[in-house]
């Protein structure tokens, strides 16, 4: 990328990261919300280490990461940059067990834990490294055969387990909707909503956080009670029309 592109680019990052925010404070207020409680993670899958550091120079600091070995790279090359910081990686990607060591100390939260072995699996490596790993527990609201994920009910059935290995410190909730569906989207976002709130009542957990909302759907997520939004295309790609 030349001066010329770096600079239009930058410039397009800008405008529609102030367009974004603009909607999710609309969002917010509509709910009855502050906007500072929603965090933007602008999902750098499909870019590279030069958009994400355009990126940063506009006001993004939380990144995530589908593929465990993308953001292993992606958070080396991070380390070497002294203007990047403040940056800090999400894995929200399917996650595999033989894939853990890839993404531990690399991301500051891993919103994809989908199961007792998996979780397993992190606590005991975690523990190895004498740290403990954030996560969000994710749930499959609406049953999609194509979604991974707890059900609602494994995830009442499991909480316990999870919660007390000692590797594993549990945030919250995480889930996808139904894509080109808004009322079908609605419905995932309220039904982890209300998950949250049983299990928080049941186990005692703060469990802060509902990771929720995509490119399509954001919107309906913040008004749903996300407080974690995971943008994409919506954010890097100039031909995304949907704003």
């Amino acid at each position: 990328m030349d001066d010329q592109s770096k600079q239009d680019y930058r410039s397009f990052l800008a405008r529609r990261r102030a367009e974004l925010l603009e909607r999710i404070g609309q969002a917010a207020h509509r709910a009855g919300r502050e906007p500072s409680d929603i965090q933007l993670v602008a999902v750098s899958k499909t870019v590279g280490n030069d958009e994400v550091a355009l990126a940063h120079e506009v006001g993004y600091s939380a990144f995530g990461e589908n593929r465990p070995q993308e953001l292993k790279r992606k958070a080396a090359a991070v380390r070497e940059n002294p203007d990047l910081a403040d940056v800090r990686f999400h894995m929200i990607g399917n996650l595999q067990t033989n894939k853990v060591n890839q993404v531990l100390g690399n991301a500051v939260l891993v919103h994809s834990l989908s199961s007792v072995h998996l979780a397993q699996a992190i606590s005991r490596r975690s523990l190895a490294l004498g740290s403990v790993t954030p996560c969000l527990m994710e749930v499959n609201v609406v049953g999609e055969e194509t979604k991974k994920g707890f059900s609602p009910d494994e995830a009442r059935a499991v909480l316990e387990e999870i919660a007390s290995l000692d590797g594993i410190c549990l945030k919250g909730l995480m889930a996808m909707a139904p894509a080109r569906d808004a009322a079908a989207a609605r419905r995932a976002f309220s039904g982890l909503r209300e998950l949250r709130d049983e299990l928080r009542e049941r186990s005692g957990l703060e469990f802060a956080e509902l990771s929720c909302g995509m490119s399509g759907d954001f919107e309906i997520a913040v008004e749903e009670g996300s407080t974690l939004v995971r943008l994409g295309r919506i954010v890097f790609d100039p031909t995304y029309d949907d704003v």
